[in-house]
């Protein structure tokens, strides 16, 4: 997964504003507060609220 280090510095989970940590073996991004996790696909992150997986799914 690359990400542009600037974009990973700026964006946030669109749910509760927190950060957002890098899981390259999952290739996501999930957040550090309420823990949804979002899909990156072809190295874009899809910071949907309706895409992400709340924390426990598989």
């Amino acid at each position: 997964m690359k990400l542009d280090p600037a974009l990973l510095e700026i964006i946030v989970c669109p749910d509760c504003h927190g950060a957002l940590a890098v899981d390259d073996a999952a290739g996501e991004l999930v957040c550090t507060s309420c823990g949804l996790a979002y899909p990156v696909r072809d190295d874009i992150p899809v910071l949907l609220v309706d895409e992400a997986r709340k924390p426990g799914e598989v």
